[in-house]
């Protein structure tokens, strides 16, 4: 159950989605990432205008996965704007359909997330359209032919659309908005999204956030002020501990060497493997490895 927030009413129960009004003309819809970690998608509404922050998919259960073929509760080509906060597929995966099923403007985001959906949203469609005919072809699937959600044209329409813009410097998104792109420290690219509305709230987008001390990524921003924060909470309730990570593989490392093993190394291929890489490099040079 999600709820919905006015300012003249306590949480009650409302639907399938969350919502909060803010302003009497100012409306916020959770359309995915609420009550889940993936299918990040923010449904702004300004004076009519329409703005998606995040266009995630679904992922990890069937359950989950499933619900990236339900339509969205507005016609896409009524969106003025589409925002990302970075590139994880959980927060653009579900771009291309979105393009496909009729979205025609632009996708603003910073020149780092734009250089990584040019990698992972022609990747995503490839494995869409490969599931699919694998589904054709081993007849696993009950639906007959079976489709991709979105084929690797629409990916590559979906980057044509993307509008790359600088961090730390406002710019009007729509009539009465302004947005603007914080260093979030959590992936190559990715910001807070700080929407600024005349006469109403600031509202702060945070995506993902990064921790401190990294050795490949810059610190998060300190985030700016605001009247409404989001932010992912995957670890809220749970305070990281500090750690020595090389010396923490480099120990794993030699005691597998030692026993004549050998490594492997799971890693998410962006934003882990390079920490990954680096760790590897700096103990060779170290020669705290063999």
């Amino acid at each position: 159950m999600n709820t919905q927030t006015s300012a003249a009413s306590s949480p009650r129960a409302r639907g399938d989605r969350s919502t909060i009004r803010a302003h009497i003309m100012t409306k916020l819809t959770f359309l995915g990432a609420a009550r889940t970690v993936t299918g990040s998608k923010y449904l702004l509404e300004v004076n009519g205008r329409k703005v998606l922050i995040d266009c995630g998919l679904f992922q990890g259960l069937k359950e989950l996965r499933l619900r990236n073929w339900e339509p969205l509760p507005i016609d896409p080509s009524e969106l003025s704007a589409v925002v990302l906060t970075h590139a994880h597929l959980d927060h653009t995966g579900y771009l291309p359909r979105l393009v496909a099923d009729g979205y025609r403007g632009r996708v603003y985001c910073t020149p780092g997330t734009s250089d990584l959906c040019k990698l992972v949203l022609p990747d995503s469609a490839r494995l869409q359209e490969e599931d699919a005919r694998a589904a054709n072809r081993d007849g696993y699937s009950k639906h007959h032919p079976a489709l991709p959600l979105y084929r690797e044209s629409d990916a590559f329409r979906a980057i044509s659309q993307l509008q790359p813009f600088a961090f730390n410097r406002p710019y009007s998104l729509v009539e009465g908005v302004d947005f603007e792109f914080i260093n979030a420290g959590h992936l190559l690219g990715s910001a807070f999204v700080k929407m600024t509305i005349k006469g109403g709230p600031t509202v702060l987008f945070g995506g993902d956030l990064g921790r401190y001390s990294r050795p490949v990524l810059p610190d998060p921003s300190p985030p700016p002020p605001a009247d409404v924060l989001l932010v992912e909470s995957t670890y809220g309730d749970r305070v990281h501990e500090a750690d020595d990570q090389g010396a923490r593989l480099a120990a794993i490392i030699k005691d597998t060497v030692a026993r004549g093993g050998k490594l492997i190394i799971p890693s998410f291929a962006i934003g882990r493997v390079e920490e990954v890489l680096y760790w590897i490099k700096k103990l060779e040079d170290e020669g705290k490895i063999p």
